[in-house]
């Protein structure tokens, strides 16, 4: 895991308790929020984790926030912290939690018995689009070109992701190769335990493409490890500008695995706008650019309604291709 170092205010990391919310306070030009509490449904070093992280480290250092801490409760697939937040709603009004697509996969799967519903939407914040890759040295060099061997020996090409069969990598290649006119059910699909271990089969030739987040397959790209063959992206990402849509490549694969936050039910109607207004002058800063720059994400804000009706959009987006691929 990277570290950061925190350039104006001490990182205080809890590890069990829940800090109350504050209220608002101001402080030059800027509205303060005293301190916020982040929960973070699984462990150190991942996704959520380092969202969450990151939005607290651009909150202090732009001085829109005294203190950001920090508590990851893992298990469940983020079900015993979402959990958490439900039992201890009460207590928990100084919370955010962060979470992406799993909480709508998961939920549809029966694997967490809550959804976003249980929660207050409080703002989706960035997307990590999705990405196809293949090695470097492959004489594949677009889509089209993966197609083709794809509809010529169909049972002989592979596509991995880090995830198992019915998870997120899988569903991004499913809907690439139902936008392509295949049959997104038809195509073999390895899945390993970890991105690291999907990365090194491909590597070793044991799969012909990688499923995975563009901020992975612009990392790995920057390294020469990998060629991007398209990404799910409406058009192409300034971080990464080289890399092709699938749009643009004639197939109909739009795809983002968002992050954001929720708080616990009941949340009082002023201190939801408060977090919504604070996420939204956050991401107007210069301290949050460098940290987004850094995930390699892209900003998505969407506060409540909108982002509920995006969330409503993307369960029934996935649950229809989970329905076709028969995991539901």
């Amino acid at each position: 895991m990277k570290t950061i170092e925190w350039t104006r205010r001490t990182l205080i990391v809890a590890a069990t308790a829940t800090v109350a919310f504050s209220g608002l306070a101001m402080a030059g030009s800027h509205k303060v929020m005293d301190s916020v509490h982040f929960l973070i449904p699984g462990g150190a070093g991942g996704g959520w984790d380092g969202t969450a992280r990151g939005t607290g480290e651009a909150l202090m250092n732009s001085g829109l926030v005294g203190t950001a801490t920090f508590e990851n409760m893992s298990g469940g697939g983020g079900g015993v912290a979402i959990g958490n937040l439900i039992e201890n709603a009460a207590s928990s009004h100084g919370t955010l939690m962060v979470n992406s697509t799993p909480i709508v996969i998961r939920a549809l799967t029966g694997e967490i018995s809550q959804n976003f519903r249980d929660l207050t939407l409080v703002a989706g914040t960035v997307g990590d689009y999705a990405a196809i890759v293949v090695r470097a040295d492959s004489p594949l060099t677009s889509m089209e070109d993966a197609l083709k061997i794809y509809r010529e020996t169909p049972e002989e090409f592979a596509i991995g992701g880090g995830s198992v069969p019915g998870g997120m990598d899988h569903l991004v290649a499913a809907i690439v190769m139902q936008g392509a006119g295949e049959d997104p059910t038809a195509f073999n699909y390895i899945g390993y335990d970890a991105g690291g271990d999907a990365m090194a089969g491909l590597l070793s030739g044991e799969i012909d493409a990688l499923s995975t987040g563009f901020s992975e397959a612009v990392a790995l790209a920057g390294q020469g490890e990998v060629r991007i063959l398209g990404v799910t992206a409406p058009d192409r990402v300034p971080a990464f500008d080289s890399a092709p849509t699938f749009a643009e490549q004639g197939i109909d694969a739009q795809f983002v695995n968002w992050r954001g936050f929720f708080a616990a039910p009941g949340l009082p109607a002023d201190k939801l706008a408060a977090y919504q207004d604070m996420l939204a002058a956050m991401m107007e800063t210069p301290e949050w650019e460098t940290v987004r720059a850094r995930m390699g994400l892209v900003n998505i804000f969407r506060p409540g309604d909108e982002f509920r009706t995006f969330l409503e959009g993307q369960e029934k987006q996935i649950g229809d291709l989970m329905r076709e691929l028969g995991f539901l």
